[in-house]
């Protein structure tokens, strides 16, 4: 079997563009659900960044760091997370809001491990855990490389401080 090949894919939303690259063993759902939470969260977090690291032991997805105080005050992950890293995360940034996102995948089971580890913590943002529809490269990729997507379309919730957004 051949291996997969790198590839790049220009995307933009809300008048932006990044490029996301997919590296030789991920999958282009993971690469999406990238891209979708740039989407997401961009009107919110205007200077988001993807794939980038911080400084720290972990490295988000999709980031946007507070440049006065050198912490990130939106975080965003996508696929498989442990509950040792959502704890260690929630803990060390309680003023940051994470988001979570699975595909086409049931939330239960990570909302019960969300909500365990922020109730032994005072955060003062959200976690939101979100679902894509296992058709959301399709639906909401056009073929310029435009994302039109937003929360109507997908399955989520939230945990924690709704005020701050």
């Amino acid at each position: 079997m051949p291996s997969p090949l790198r590839r790049k894919l220009t995307l933009r939303a809300h008048g932006e563009q990044v490029v996301f690259v997919k590296n030789q063993h991920e999958r282009i759902e993971h690469v999406w659900m990238k891209a979708f939470l740039w989407a997401l969260y961009l009107p919110q977090y205007p200077d988001l960044s993807v794939e980038v690291k911080i400084g720290d032991k972990y490295k988000p997805d999709v980031v946007q760091m507070d440049a006065l105080r050198g912490r990130p005050v939106f975080w965003g992950e996508a696929g498989q997370v442990g509950p040792d890293k959502i704890g260690s995360l929630v803990r060390r940034y309680a003023d940051t809001h994470f988001a979570m996102a699975k595909w086409d995948t049931r939330l239960d089971p990570f909302l019960k491990i969300v909500e365990n580890a922020v109730a032994e913590v005072d955060r003062e943002a959200p976690f939101d855990l979100i679902c894509f529809p296992d058709d959301a490269g399709e639906r909401f990729i056009d073929s310029k490389g435009r994302i039109d997507i937003d929360f109507t379309d997908v399955t989520w919730t939230r945990v924690g401080d709704v005020t701050r957004l």
